[in-house]
């Protein structure tokens, strides 16, 4: 029935503008994305925040800048780095058997990755539930303020893309690049990034998340519905809202105010069928943890086999002693200060589900059960969960 009802949604039409990214790269990314040179050293103190997904074991996610109980994802939202499986982007690297698990997949009108893994590793405290991160934020300076996104496999060659989000927490990972649009799906419609709270399951649509802890994956797939988009079958569209507790202040007063209710849909529209898949034992990048230098050309995954990364220039081969720190300008420091400070803020749950509302654009949905919730229908009180502040 879904499908019927989300055929001519999801129809697959031009791609418009802001599909491609019309901000600024990061004043701390490297201008393209790319390979290390072999006899380079991987900066573990970096602050490029330019993530790349081309494959099941070419990818990069965002994580803490420094190790610590308070480096909770929801406290460093806007400040996190980026992490790869492979040495590139001048980014940190994740080191080899920190991925437990990773599912890729190639849609019309996106690329995703999502998996398990030991984020202790990447410097998120153990049994940190995690957070949602998107290029919006509070200031509209994305999350973390100046990170990007690039993808080849749309178009055989690096682009950086307008519109992503990512769910990430010690245990669990989920990233998705939107595309391409079509006449009724926006790629903003598409990379949905106000579902902070529903985690990668749900909000990604991968009807077997939890069954494929262990196995790595690379498959084609049909495109889901827009995250929270439920279609109707008199043509009309139900929009899911998770609840929300929050404050307001105004000429001294302070107040308390609450959005949505308290029913959650138990699944998203309907699971996306997925084809031509490719499995993997492991992945890795065979970076030596002890001193990090780069002695060979990445190999990586491409329809099945191995591939040798070509083309790669040399350097002579030099152990950075003092790993260069990048500093941040002074006014991004300020914005991010205050994007995590900001009042009424929500915190996310990368691996859990919470109250929310339906709000219908013609109709009610009828999707509509108890919700599905670790934490109750109220997930958000007056901004804060776990001591975090998440902005989307």
């Amino acid at each position: 029935m879904w499908t019927s009802l989300l055929t001519p949604l999801l129809a697959v039409g031009m791609a418009r503008a802001q599909v491609t990214a019309a901000g600024a790269n990061g004043v701390t990314n490297p201008d393209k994305p790319e390979f290390l040179p072999i006899g380079a050293q991987v900066n573990m103190t970096s602050y490029s925040r330019l993530l790349t997904l081309n494959s099941v074991d070419d990818f990069c996610l965002y994580g803490p800048p420094e190790a610590g109980p308070d480096s909770l994802i929801g406290n460093t939202e806007p400040i996190v780095v980026a992490w790869c499986t492979k040495p590139r982007n001048n980014a940190r690297l994740i080191p080899d058997g920190a991925i437990h698990a990773a599912h890729f997949i190639k849609t019309p009108l996106y690329v995703q990755i999502s998996g398990f893994w030991d984020g202790t590793k990447v410097n998120i405290p153990y049994g940190d539930s995690g957070g949602e991160l998107d290029p919006h934020g509070a200031k509209n300076l994305g999350n973390p303020i100046g990170g990007n996104v690039t993808t080849d496999v749309a178009t055989g060659s690096d682009v950086f893309y307008e519109e992503w989000m990512s769910f990430i927490s010690y245990d669990q990972f989920c990233l998705r690049i939107c595309t391409a649009e079509t006449n009724n799906v926006t790629a903003a419609l598409q990379c949905e990034h106000e579902l902070d709270i529903m985690g990668c399951r749900w909000v990604m649509a991968i009807d077997d998340f939890y069954r494929s802890n262990g196995t790595f994956t690379s498959c084609e797939g049909e495109a889901a519905a827009p995250p929270g988009l439920y279609p109707q079958a008199d043509g009309s569209t139900s929009t899911f809202r998770q609840r929300y507790t929050g404050t307001w202040s105004a000429d001294g007063s302070l107040g308390v105010f609450t959005v949505g209710q308290t029913v959650t849909p138990s699944a998203p529209a309907f699971w996306p069928a997925t084809s031509n898949c490719v499995t993997y034992s492991t992945i890795g990048n065979g970076v030596a943890t002890t001193d990090y230098m780069v002695t060979a050309a990445p190999v990586t995954f491409v329809s099945g086999s191995s591939a040798t990364v070509t083309g790669l220039s040399t350097t002579t081969m030099a152990t950075v002693t003092t790993p260069t720190n990048i500093v941040e300008s002074t006014s991004t420091a300020a914005e991010a200060t205050d994007a995590a400070s900001t009042d009424g803020s929500k915190s996310g749950e990368a691996g859990s589900s919470a109250g929310a509302a339906t709000t219908s654009s013609g109709s009610s949905s009828s999707a509509g059960v108890s919700a599905s919730s670790s934490f109750g229908a109220v997930a958000v009180v007056a901004g804060a969960l776990l001591g975090a502040a998440v902005i989307f």
